[in-house]
């Protein structure tokens, strides 16, 4: 079977008829208006409508017709100028109505582009995964046998594509439409279309490349659109992107006819490599709220590690750890947040205008913050404000301690037949007043971030005990100022963790009875965080002890070694590889 000829077809003001007012039909009226047709959709008065189909509708888009219907449609509800035939049909029934493969056919007969939904054999056309970026349209089809891996095709094609390419297509037509209007203008040449004016042209003609002497004077008019022509099949696509409109009228104004070619020039000629090059790699200011992780340096991302290292200037939280600042380079100013108690909000104010000062100043601004920007970090807040002044900030995540913590901890967040919920949550709200601490699920293992520097007030809301808890032995009766429902047990396993995945880890394995004796005695070693579950007993216990001390993270010395490992026994790979070539 022959490939389908593929063709950009201009629909503004074609009827395009639907049938049918399920998703798909939604879908394709959506496609209809996209490409400026007027959508008409055929459906009984009692028929069910997809809910964005019926906004259109409602919004008067789409026009819906209530019956039936019948054969004298497709020659009575087109436009007049064409006798009144539609100019498309598309049938979302599906390939098991009859009625699908009686329109197909009543269109075949009148030569009405038809589409069937799940049909290729019904259709005389095939819709398009397309992607548009201005005049730039960008189809991919896989003749009805997989529509799915089609979309996927364009979504890597596009992917591809440096930004902006849309606007440099307009942009080199505008130059290329007025340099073939002046050549014509000037040399009187004749009244014909601009060479190479179909996007289908297979190749150059045999003269592309030739060298033209001042003696060639047919040659020599059109020596601008050769160039221009010379400059789209070979310039890298990101170089072409980085034309603008202020060179469309610069190389108009600055080449005629009988001057040479712009790259053979000065080096400052407009399009030359000196300055489209220096131009594509001026970087614009712009801002990156970025998550350090749990404290680790080997825990950074990949983006956030290549962001520290190209910023021009870095404001950090008070958290990082020294681990992660020891990345920046020397060149890089940092300020450190200058945040303590009762000083949070204006610490914050402070560093938001310093980061609004220094883009307007055309740095690259780095918010360098601890675990994840959007987790309890005012990433939020802070993406508000910069987009409010212009700046839209580019998000990296991190790792989270909520959530690695525990893991270097031996502490499973989720483990089958104890604990299939986790929430994460704070103890410190706005303006430092605490927030309603959950009530008690069984299988939930709840993470408090920000909670102990106000541990004892924390646990006593918890369990319920007004009084100081760490005072209360488990056998004594219990003030409970909550449900019986909503109350913790004073019983449940938790676990403090300090400085997760630094030298200096520390975890303190308990119970919500002693936590606040066992932090009051061993003392606090910010950040940490609190863990209160019976997954905190799962891998590790405390063995008949109050609690149960763990100092020191073991770090991830055993991945050099597997790296090592691993390089070798490949290289040994290569090398057997080699020797059977040798032998061969």
């Amino acid at each position: 079977m022959p490939p389908p000829l593929l063709t950009a077809h201009d629909a503004s003001g074609h009827v395009h008829l639907i049938i049918g007012s399920n998703s798909l039909a939604s879908a394709r009226c959506t496609k209809s208006l996209e490409v400026g047709a007027k959508p008409k959709v055929i459906a009984l008065a009692g028929a069910e409508i997809h809910y964005a189909l019926l906004r259109r509708i409602e919004s008067k888009e789409v026009k819906r017709i209530k019956k039936s219907f019948e054969d004298e449609d497709l020659e009575s509800l087109g436009r007049s100028e064409v006798g009144n035939v539609v100019d498309a049909v598309f049938v979302t029934l599906g390939r098991n109505n009859p009625l699908s493969t009686k329109i197909s056919s009543l269109c075949r007969r009148l030569r009405i582009p038809v589409n069937v939904s799940d049909a290729p054999n019904l259709c005389s056309f095939s819709i398009l995964s397309t992607h548009s970026d201005g005049p730039l349209q960008i189809g991919v089809t896989t003749s009805g046998k997989g529509c799915k891996l089609a979309s996927r095709i364009r979504r890597e094609v596009a992917s591809s594509l440096p930004p902006n390419i849309g606007s440099a297509v307009d942009r080199l037509g505008t130059i290329r439409r007025r340099i073939w209007e002046d050549d014509h203008r000037i040399h009187d040449l004749p009244d014909l279309a601009p060479e190479n004016s179909d996007d289908d042209t297979l190749g150059q003609k045999a003269n592309f490349n030739q060298l033209v002497t001042e003696s060639d004077l047919d040659a020599a008019k059109s020596r601008r659109i050769r160039w221009l022509s010379q400059i789209c099949e070979y310039w890298p696509l990101r170089r072409l992107a980085c034309i603008t409109d202020d060179d469309v009228d610069t190389i108009l104004q600055s080449y005629t006819n009988s001057q040479p070619s712009p790259n053979s020039g000065s080096s400052l000629a407009p399009l030359s490599d000196s300055v489209l090059g220096s131009r594509s790699s001026l970087v614009k200011p712009f801002v990156i709220l970025a998550g350090s992780g749990p404290g680790n340096p080997d825990l950074l991302t990949l983006a956030t590690h290549r962001a520290i290292q190209t910023a021009s200037i870095i404001l950090a939280d008070k958290l990082v750890p020294s681990a992660v600042l020891d990345l920046i380079p020397r060149r890089t100013p940092v300020q450190i947040a200058r945040k303590f108690p009762g000083n949070a909000d204006a610490a914050q104010e402070e560093m938001l205008h310093v980061g609004l000062q220094a883009l307007r100043n055309g740095h690259i601004v780095l918010r360098l913050k601890q675990g994840d920007p959007y987790l309890y970090g005012r990433g939020g807040e802070e993406y508000q404000f910069f987009r409010k002044h212009g700046y839209t900030p580019m998000v990296l995540p991190g790792i989270t301690s909520a959530l690695s913590a525990p893991l270097f901890a031996a502490i499973p967040p989720t483990h089958r037949s104890v604990t299939d919920q986790v929430l994460i949550c704070t103890a410190t709200g706005r303006k430092g007043v605490p927030p309603e601490p959950p009530g008690y699920v069984p299988t939930q293992t709840v993470v408090f971030l920000m909670a102990l520097h106000r541990l004892s007030s924390l646990v006593a809301s918890l369990t319920g005990v007004s009084s100081s808890i760490s005072n209360v032995s488990s056998s004594a009766p219990l003030e409970n100022t909550k449900s019986d429902l909503a109350h913790w047990p004073i019983s449940i396993p938790c676990a403090v963790l300090e400085r997760a995945s630094c030298p200096d880890q520390r975890v303190i394995r308990t119970t919500l009875e002693h936590v606040v004796a066992a932090v009051e005695e061993e003392g606090s070693r910010p950040p940490g965080l609190l863990v209160v579950g019976k997954s905190c007993n799962v891998l590790t216990g405390l063995e008949g002890q109050k609690w149960v001390v763990e100092e020191g993270f073991a770090g991830f010395d055993g991945l050099e070694g597997g790296y090592k490992g691993l390089r070798e026994l490949t290289s040994l790979g290569s090398d057997a590889k080699q020797g059977d070539v040798t032998h061969d």
